[in-house]
């Protein structure tokens, strides 16, 4: 395909008027302000049209899509425990598969080509990412209080086959990798094996970490003042390249302890925001020279997958919070969003439109009353555009999201299943919570 006479953002996230990009197979092979010689098929119009790199949604629970809505106003724990947990035990993979289908067709409408994620079913995830399209790393996180080691426990096993029937050297599209849950719903001899094991062989790590205020202290009780950064690192979770999620109550020793070891922080602003969670550092983190991705983490707790309304807010929240309207500036935030999530997932040719890297491309269309008059199409791409806006999504060269089709999806497919699957749960759990009249 030609995107011609497009306007791009380009390797250094500036704005470029008039040009050129053709794609061939997987990759970006031409960027220019003249029309190539090389025939890329497809010319597509790119009058009015903005091309950036597809979004990188660094953490992320694609079958949670099943419960959007479904716990409000309530505090993370108290949220888990009553709401979220409940449900999801009654999740079968089918539910699912079909849960994280319908959430790639989210993305794709929003322009993330990518995502982190973590979750309970290993063969569910690999299939939704198989048979979808996108692009990602996925892990189901090991949750275990009882006193066995990481290779006594089922999630051992489950690991290993979905390294054989996932994994492909030729194919890095998609990889499953490992995840800890998190400190407070592991042992230490738990995390100390996964630790072991991602580096044995050679997985990325997914954990979250110091997303509240009484994690974090209830941590240090528990571990001899240590937090959850030092915690972790002490297990040798960092070890292996390592995506934190939250990060919200953090100190300088934290922050110093990530950088030592590389760690990328995944803030998701708006899901801390509702949650009553906090306010990730994001600023202090950046200045320390860390890599910071953006994560939406899932609709039950955000309630959608709106990368260009997460970047507004993390904007909007850090200036706030700092009481400093000259923080992050948008092209800060586009790096965030995208160049800064391939490189979480060791991704070095992705995440820039520039020749030779893949084209994972999102087309945003700025012929609209909010997107003038353009003093800068950046900034009005950050705080007036909507999600909505975008036209187009593709993956690998891939055209996975095109004016509202899916060539890869079966929409009503999707839905009707989604839709069966909650049904079936409400049941049950309304089932359990009948009381036993004959006892009585």
């Amino acid at each position: 395909m030609l995107f011609k006479d497009i306007t791009i953002l380009d390797e250094n996230f500036e704005a470029k008027k008039h040009m050129n990009v053709g794609v061939k197979g997987e990759t970006i092979a031409y960027i220019g302000s003249e029309m190539p010689e090389e025939d890329f098929g497809e010319v597509y119009d790119g009058n009015n049209k903005l091309l950036i790199p597809s979004f990188y949604n660094e953490h992320s629970h694609l079958p949670m899509m099943l419960m959007r809505g479904y716990g409000e106003n309530l505090t993370l724990m108290n949220w888990l425990n009553t709401k979220i947990f409940p449900f999801e035990a009654h999740l079968n993979s089918e539910d699912m598969y079909w849960g994280g289908m319908y959430g790639v067709a989210e993305m794709l409408r929003y322009g993330i080509g990518a995502t982190q994620e973590m979750y309970l079913d290993y063969n569910a995830l690999g299939r939704v990412f198989r048979d979808s399209g996108i692009k990602g790393c996925f892990s189901k996180c090991v949750t275990w209080f009882s006193a066995e080691g990481y290779k006594e426990i089922p999630v051992y096993k489950e690991t290993l086959d979905a390294i054989k029937d996932f994994n492909d050297p030729k194919n890095d599209r998609f990889r499953a990798e490992i995840s800890l849950h998190a400190e407070y719903t592991s042992t230490e001899k738990i995390a100390k094996g996964v630790a072991e094991f991602a580096a044995e062989n050679g997985l990325s790590m997914h954990v979250h970490i110091s997303e509240t205020r009484s994690e974090t202290d209830i941590c240090r009780a528990r571990h001899q003042r240590r937090s959850p950064v030092r915690y972790l690192h002490d297990c040798g979770i960092f070890q292996v390249p390592t995506v934190a999620a939250h990060c919200v109550h953090i100190d300088d020793e934290d922050i110093q302890i990530l950088k030592e070891d590389n760690v990328t922080v995944a803030t998701c602003p708006k899901s801390n925001a509702k949650l009553g969670s906090g306010i990730c550092p994001v600023c202090s983190i950046l200045d320390s020279g860390i890599n910071v991705a953006v994560g939406t983490d899932s609709v039950a707790s955000n309630n959608n997958l709106n990368m260009l309304e997460e970047l507004r807010f993390l904007s909007l929240l850090q200036k706030v919070d700092l009481k400093n309207p000259e923080v992050i500036s948008p092209k800060e935030l586009m790096y965030i969003a995208t160049r800064a999530g391939a490189l979480a997932q060791q991704r070095q040719k992705c995440g820039l439109i520039k020749e030779g890297f893949k084209a994972d491309l999102t087309v945003f269309d700025i012929d609209k009353v909010y997107m003038k008059p353009e003093y800068d199409v950046l900034n009005n791409l950050v705080y007036a555009a909507s999600g909505t806006d975008v036209v187009l999504t593709m993956v690998d060269g891939n055209v996975l999201y095109r004016d509202g089709e899916y060539p890869t999806l079966d929409i009503e497919r999707i839905n009707y299943e989604t839709e069966k699957s909650r049904q079936r749960i409400l049941g049950e759990i309304a089932e359990t919570q009948v009381p036993d009249l004959e006892e009585k």
